[in-house]
C-alpha cells in the first residue's frame, strides 16, 4: 500500500510527503535544519508528531500526482505553515518566496 501522509509538529507546521511501502517508521525527508531552527533545546526534550494518512492506493501511478495536490492544497510549501520545499511556494501574485 503506498500513500500520501502528512506530519504535524508540535509547532503546528506541517510536511506531506510519500511512502510507497507505508512505513509505519517513516516520517518523511523534511529538511532537518529548517525543523530544528524552530525549537529550543527545551522543546525538543519532550515533544508529539502526529502522521495522518491523507490517501492511499494500491496503484503507484497516481501517488506523484496526489502528492503535490495536497502540499499545494495545504500549502505545505508555504515557509509560514510547512516545512516542504518543493515544490517551490508562489504567493497569490505568482512571486516566489524567498528562502
Amino acid at each position: 500500500m503506498m500513500v500520501v501522509y502528512k506530519i504535524t509538529y508540535p509547532n503546528g507546521k506541517i510536511y506531506v510527503g510519500k511512502d510507497l511501502t507505508n512505513n509505519i517508521n517513516y516520517f518523511g525527508s523534511a529538511s532537518h535544519s529548517a525543523i530544528a531552527e524552530d525549537f529550543t533545546g527545551e522543546q525538543r526534550k519532550d515533544f508529539t508528531i502526529r502522521r495522518q494518512i491523507l490517501w492511499e492506493s494500491d496503484d503507484a501511478s497516481e501517488i506523484n500526482t496526489k502528492e503535490v495536490e495536497f502540499i499545494h492544497s495545504l500549502r505545505a510549501n508555504d515557509p509560514a505553515i510547512g516545512y516542504n520545499k518543493w515544490p517551490k511556494f508562489r504567493t497569490m501574485d505568482g512571486s516566489g518566496c524567498e528562502d
